[in-house]
């Protein structure tokens, strides 16, 4: 019984250390909406070579209804890196999905955002650089929506 007490605590004690709060805030009108909304954005790497590490939170039913990619674009609207997500995440959420490479100077100011199959871009994203960090932020609604027709593009929902 000692050994089992001991082991469970263990796991605990380790799953807790594991486990980050990045304080994330979702906003009620992009979930009730069927929106996608980013919820974390870490980085790592070098200079012009960086690994973009992005949380994001969306209303996944299946295929019929997914968070089909994210992307981080600059301020006036160029698609810098896309990483499309291959399946829906139902019982997943929220979920983190790396991409990169991704070549931009340290202090280049980035939007994270994400996207619906269904219903497009959603508001919640992130913004800010490698060297200052990102926080939340609100999108305008009609954000550089061009970029949802631009390359590349999801093929299919495997599952």
């Amino acid at each position: 019984m000692k050994n089992i007490c001991f082991l469970f605590f263990s796991i605990t004690t380790i799953l807790n250390a594991c486990s980050t709060n990045n304080a994330i805030k979702i906003n009620e009108e992009d979930t009730n909406t069927n929106m996608a909304s980013v919820v974390s954005v870490t980085v790592s790497g070098t200079e012009n070579n960086y690994t973009f590490n992005v949380g994001i939170s969306s209303p996944d039913t299946g295929c019929n209804q997914y968070a089909d990619w994210w992307e981080v674009v600059t301020e006036d609207g160029t698609l810098l890196y896309r990483r499309v997500l291959l399946h829906s995440h139902v019982n997943e959420q929220p979920f983190v999905r790396s991409g990169g490479s991704i070549n931009v100077t340290s202090n280049t100011t980035l939007i994270i955002r994400a996207h619906m199959n269904t219903s497009g871009y959603g508001v919640n994203a992130y913004v800010g650089s490698v060297s200052n960090g990102f926080k939340a932020t609100t999108l305008e609604n009609n954000f550089a929506l061009e970029l949802a027709m631009q390359e590349p593009l999801p093929s299919g929902c495997n599952f």
